[in-house]
């Protein structure tokens, strides 16, 4: 399953941020190394200039979103607590969106 998160940057925390996903690409081995537990297969990240500031376009495929949130919010490993505190540092409100087309190729495993 897909989920693609947006959320305004804090403008002068979108430096930041850029630095800190520069960052886990460079630490690619340990964020993958939370994806089996997260259940994640991928993501992605964009930073996305508009006339009222940044925006984060946050994607996410993973098999089961509840149990990464759980295991996520749980996690022991550093980079996951590096991670969560700088989204906190520099994100402001989700815009709120939902997709208006949603269509996976099978539920279920059918």
């Amino acid at each position: 399953m897909l989920r693609v998160s947006i959320r305004r940057i804090k403008p002068e925390k979108e430096a930041r941020l850029r630095a800190w996903l520069s960052e886990l690409n460079a630490r690619a081995d340990e964020v993958r190394a939370t994806f089996e537990a997260e259940t994640v297969r991928a993501e992605q990240a964009y930073v996305v200039p508009t006339r009222d500031g940044p925006l984060l376009v946050y994607a996410i495929e993973a098999g089961d979103f509840d149990r990464g949130r759980e295991v996520f919010a749980a996690s022991q490993h550093a980079i996951d607590h590096e991670h969560r505190a700088v989204m906190q540092e520099c994100l402001d409100e989700s815009l709120g969106l939902r997709p208006l087309y949603d269509v996976v190729a099978t539920r279920g495993g059918a």
